[in-house]
């Protein structure tokens, strides 16, 4: 029997014969940018291709991105709120099957690495990898507002890798220069954190510079978090290492998938000596971790029906909440995740936010230290305790803090001699805890120094 033919007929034939496999590998090529050549230059202008607005009021104009369908790492400049000034950045942005950045509703960008977290550029700034394979950015003045410094060092292009990480790389493909031997606030997935390096957090939530107070390392000894101020970094977290260091590569971390794993005698391919429970990602780069503002290193995830989700809080211990240095600001009081001040001598800094702290009616003068005085605080204990005295007394302890000007407060804690405590000076006091005894097994009083207010009537 003959069969007639037609257009129609065969366009139906082609479309539904083809095997369904060839239909899936031609909708998956790929139809990413992840690497640059030399002397190439890109624009922060609001006409630049791959420029998304989101409904967060961030904005990205991606220069470099990798793979396609899914959470996907891409670089290039990044804004939020008024967009008037731009970070040049690592981010997770939702993409399509094309690579186009989709979901601005939903699929808010998450800077993972910035390379100008102080000195933010305007509209018209400029990124560059020059011929002699310098990766600069400039502000709209040309200012230089950031560079690699790889000048002459036999670059041939720029690379960003499956794993978020930024590459200028030579001929034979080795890395000259890359972001994750800079680290800002936040880890991916494969990222170390090595011995020397540290993240530091931002100053708030709305401004990137990298003052903040809280900072993440590693040292011979472990993982430490700590707060810092004037330079003196305290430790509100530790997870320490015993044993003896075999090889001579620097101590690390190494996020993988399932854990932040700690490396400090030994490294990879042996086992960890520690680590930190992570949700395991169902996809990467799905997934990635932040120290923030407030000094929680969260875990936050990509679901489809959610968007980003926090789905780890790594560093909090048995004081929960209250454990965290500036849970209610500085003088303020944590029991039960309620802020509290001192009594008399002590106002909230704002009393609808207590949060935020407490000041001292009164400042402490140096030149007025004959009327200084204590508030005596029961039961009242510090997210860390580093004894200047041992076997001493609450009375010798609160005498070495009036001897010393810069002392702001003294602690004392005991287990069941109160003769033979110890003393922890503090010349600057975050927040302090409501001392549950059935956890720390320690009697605790905070003495706060004050200016006694009716000598300075």
């Amino acid at each position: 029997m003959s069969v007639s033919w037609n257009w129609c007929s065969v366009l139906f034939f082609l479309i539904f014969s083809t095997p369904f496999s060839f239909l899936v590998d031609a909708r998956s090529q790929s139809f990413d940018y992840p690497t640059a050549k030399l002397s190439t230059k890109w624009v922060n202008s609001p006409s630049a291709p791959h420029s998304v607005a989101f409904t967060d009021g961030s904005t990205v104009r991606a220069i470099l991105l990798r793979g396609t369908f899914g959470p996907r790492y891409a670089c290039g400049f990044f804004c939020n709120g008024a967009c008037d000034t731009y970070l040049f950045a690592v981010f997770i942005v939702q993409t399509n099957s094309a690579s186009s950045i989709v979901a601005p509703a939903i699929g808010f960008p998450q800077v993972v690495w910035a390379a100008n977290r102080n000195n933010p550029v305007r509209i018209n700034a400029t990124l560059e990898l020059t011929s002699r394979g310098n990766l600069v950015l400039r502000d709209a003045d040309g200012t230089v507002a950031w560079s690699t410094n790889t000048n002459g060092k036999s670059v041939v292009g720029l690379n960003l890798t499956d794993t978020g990480n930024l590459v200028l790389f030579n001929k034979k493909n080795a890395a000259v220069w890359q972001s994750f031997d800079h680290p800002t606030d936040s880890l991916v997935p494969g990222q170390k954190l090595v011995e020397g390096k540290k993240l530091t957090a931002s100053v708030s939530t709305t401004n990137w510079m990298d003052g903040g107070l809280f900072s993440l390392s590693v040292t011979k000894e472990g993982l430490f978090a700590s707060i810092g101020s004037n330079n003196t970094p305290v430790p509100y977290y530790e997870y320490r290492v015993g044993g003896t260091k075999t090889r001579k590569q620097p101590s690390y971390v190494r996020y993988l998938n399932g854990s932040l794993a700690l490396f400090i005698n030994l490294s990879e391919p042996s086992e960890p000596e520690g680590a930190l429970s992570v949700p395991p990602a169902a996809s990467l780069p799905g997934q990635y971790m932040r120290l923030w503002p407030d000094g929680h290193l969260r875990v936050y995830q990509w679901q489809a029906s959610k968007g980003w989700t926090q789905v780890a809080d790594l560093l909090t211990g048995y004081s929960g909440e209250c454990g965290y240095p500036m849970v209610c600001g500085k003088y303020g009081i944590c029991s039960g995740g309620q802020c509290s001040c001192p009594p008399i001598y002590f106002k909230p800094i704002k009393d609808r936010q207590p949060a935020l702290g407490c000041s001292p009616i009164t400042p402490l003068s140096c030149e007025a230290s004959q009327n200084h005085s204590f508030v005596e605080l029961n039961d009242i204990t510090y997210f860390t305790f580093s004894s200047d005295l041992t076997n001493t007394d609450s009375e010798t302890c609160k005498q070495a803090c009036l001897k010393n000007c810069s002392c702001k407060a003294a602690l004392f804690r005991y287990g069941w001699n109160p003769s033979a405590g110890e003393c922890s000076l503090l010349s600057e006091i975050f927040s302090m805890i409501d001392n549950d005894q059935e956890k720390t097994h320690y009697n605790s009083t905070a003495y706060i120094k004050v200016q006694n207010l009716a000598t300075l009537k």
